[in-house]
């Protein structure tokens, strides 16, 4: 593709002051986006003012509402202002920015309208991880291939791109309250696969995680498991859209 692809990197952030100004400055250097757009969940910290003073616009919901309705926000956002491709990161500092150009580039050479990042392909990896988290994000990516017909390595991902002008089919329904925290995430990857008209290609990247307990993951057991489960039941079933 010969056109220049107007990128935006959506980063949904709650409580990550100390990590999104150095996450932002890092995406920033890469120099492979045109705009960051911070989505603060109602952070109880610095995060909007770090976020901002790195160069990142922000957008703040005043009631914490999750990181499905962070995401939404940042794709409105993309959507309204005329950017072609969006960009998810964790705003933890989890995903190297050093590895979007690979994450962009089969949207960039045209072989892709979605690109999932991957641990689990030769290439990429994870440093640092807990072993449980390992064993049940290779369980859950088992359980999402057999939902959809396809092999997914690594259904959790958060690291991922996509062309915004994929939602300009109607099978796509964002606006669902239900979508508002881990739901979405899984939501856009079935839907993305299940529509013919969307090439949907894994690339490897990898994992970082930082020793500390809380880096880990601010998912609860059980309760945020199911979040990421019922998306893919439900849509099988036909109980949503």
């Amino acid at each position: 593709m010969n056109k220049r692809l107007k990128t935006l990197c959506i980063l949904p952030a709650y409580n990550e002051e100390g990590k999104i100004g150095r996450v932002v400055k890092k995406v920033l250097a890469t120099g492979e986006v045109d705009r960051i757009v911070v989505a603060d969940d109602c952070s109880s910290d610095n995060t909007n003012k770090e976020a901002t003073e790195a160069g990142a616009h922000v957008i703040r919901h005043e009631v914490n509402m999750g990181v499905g309705a962070g995401i939404r926000s940042g794709i409105e956002y993309g959507r309204a202002n005329g950017f072609d491709v969006a960009v998810i990161m964790s705003g933890d500092d989890q995903h190297e920015p050093k590895e979007l150009p690979a994450v962009l580039g089969p949207l960039r050479n045209g072989t892709a309208d979605f690109v999932q990042g991957s641990r689990r392909l030769k290439g990429g990896g994870t440093v640092n991880g807990p072993l449980f988290r390992e064993i049940t994000t290779r369980l859950y990516s088992l359980f999402f291939s057999v939902l959809v017909f396809k092999r997914i390595t690594d259904g959790t991902n958060g690291f991922r791109a996509f062309f915004l002008n994929i939602f300009d089919d109607s099978t796509f329904n964002l606006n669902q309250e239900w979508l508002n925290t881990y739901e979405l995430e899984p939501y856009l990857l079935y839907k993305s696969i299940r529509n013919r008209k969307i090439r949907v290609v894994e690339v490897p990247i990898t994992i970082y995680y930082h020793g500390e307990a809380k880096q880990y993951t601010k998912m609860r057991p059980f309760r945020d498991w199911w979040r990421l489960a019922r998306p893919l039941i439900m849509l099988r079933m036909g109980i949503r859209r």
